[in-house]
């Protein structure tokens, strides 16, 4: 998606294909038929009619399912295309700075999918067809899912830096605070500003929200008015996020919701990123609590599948150097000489692992094995490792565990917001050209 063509490009073809909405049927009938037309062009790509129906009816039989009540389809209909634009400007970034998902690791994230639903792939196969979606049209979601998330982390997430110094008075101010165990439950809507609005647009978006907490007032349902005007990628959802902590929320928020009654909403919140409403959904007090921990000691060797290891070479490689080691070759020598990972200095010592610190590939192979053991080759989002459990202990993380949700939380903050205005950015500089009423 939205590269840059050199002779007859696809983009082009497309044009003369969907751009003309029309085919002749054969000559005898004279009659004319409609086949498709683009409703947007968004940089060299375009979104056509088919496509955004298509996303119409999947997002009708979702809301069905969750028994909210969908706008009226012009207003799901622009909401969509919304939603579905900012996907593709990320989708041809990812793609011009080579970021791609292999077939194999894709597939390992379906198989994962299907666990977790308790079913074989063949029988999460099946169950998608029941529902007339398409196994194919699926893999390519879940791809372009991944994609999506990678793209983040890398021009978001791993820039963004928190010292000892935030966690710690992080800590010193939810000990401080009344509310510093307080976790909430909320639902949001969101009506995004441009990165740099002018007094008109911001005029317009805020008459948007009013219109939105005017209909809440009068008794909507909190998910039929996210779905029509919040610009979250959560709307179909009606909004509602996990359990946050108060320390996660922007202190704004925080002192919104923190006097509030579950059930009540917020007025009107404005941010740099636009114009939010809150519905308190529940609220819980999380107390520290001893926590023990199994932890194992391991060390690994990791050779990386990018663009200049293939599958195939990657797999080659760490086969080879399983079959030095089990010859009678020193795993820290190697792990120095050979592993792609940052704790090949280190002779590839990872020190003492949590659950959930490693990627589930990762950590079920490390599970598996015995002290002192090293593992077959296994494979994960991050490409192929060799991994050996030194020893294994039972600690209380208490005050660790204390220090990462800290770290967490701030980051998680950071993250969002760092997030929504990189996206904004994203979105303003594309060339997006509305066709939704031609045709």
């Amino acid at each position: 998606m939205g590269t840059k063509f050199l002779l007859r490009p696809p983009f082009l073809v497309a044009m003369l294909v969907a751009g003309t909405a029309i085919a002749q049927q054969p000559a005898h009938s004279g009659s004319i038929i409609a086949i498709d037309h683009i409703v947007a062009v968004v940089n060299e790509n375009v979104i056509t009619r088919h496509e955004l129906d298509e996303m119409l009816k999947n997002a009708l039989k979702q809301l069905q399912k969750q028994g909210i009540q969908p706008p009226e389809p012009a207003v799901l209909e622009k909401q969509l295309l919304e939603r579905v634009i900012l996907n593709r400007v990320q989708l041809q970034l990812a793609k011009e700075t080579g970021l791609t998902v292999s077939d194999t690791e894709l597939d390992q994230t379906l198989r994962r999918i299907a666990q977790e639903n308790k079913m074989s792939l063949q029988e999460f196969y099946n169950a998608l067809e029941q529902d007339g979606i398409s196994f194919n049209k699926f893999r390519d979601e879940i791809r372009d899912e991944i994609i999506l998330v990678r793209l983040k982390e890398r021009e978001v997430n791993n820039r963004i830096n928190v010292t000892e110094g935030e966690v710690d008075s992080f800590l010193q101010a939810q000990e401080t605070s009344s509310d510093g165990n307080d976790e909430y439950r909320i639902a949001h809507i969101l009506v995004q500003l441009p990165e740099q609005p002018d007094a008109l647009k911001i005029q317009a978006r805020r008459k948007r929200v009013e219109t939105a907490l005017d209909q809440l007032k009068s008794g909507v349902e909190f998910a039929s008015v996210a779905a029509e005007f919040s610009d979250s990628a959560d709307a179909m959802q009606g909004g509602v996020l996990d359990w946050r902590p108060a320390s996660q929320l922007t202190k704004k928020f925080a002192e919104i919701l923190g006097p509030m009654k579950p059930g009540e909403l917020t007025d009107i919140i404005q941010s740099p990123n636009g114009f939010h409403i809150l519905k308190l959904l529940d609220r819980r007090n999380q107390k520290d609590a001893i926590t023990m921990v199994d932890q194992t000691h391991a060390r690994h060797i990791l050779v990386k599948v990018n663009e200049l290891t293939s599958e195939a070479d990657a797999r080659r490689r760490i086969t080879d150097l399983k079959e030095r080691l089990d010859n009678g070759g020193q795993f820290e020598e190697l792990a120095r000489l050979h592993s792609e990972d940052a704790s090949a200095s280190s002779g590839g010592d990872l020190g003492w692992v949590s659950p959930g610190d490693t990627v589930p590939e990762f950590e079920q192979a490390m599970n598996a094995l015995r002290d002192g053991e090293i593992s077959a080759p296994v494979q994960s989002p991050f490409g192929w490792h060799l991994i050996q459990a030194l020893e294994r202990r039972s600690q209380d993380m208490s005050k660790e565990r204390r220090r990462q949700s800290a770290r967490q939380a701030i980051r998680a903050k950071k993250g969002d917001a760092a997030f929504q205005e990189w996206l904004q950015r994203l979105r303003d500089r594309a060339y997006v050209e509305y066709r939704l009423e031609e045709g």
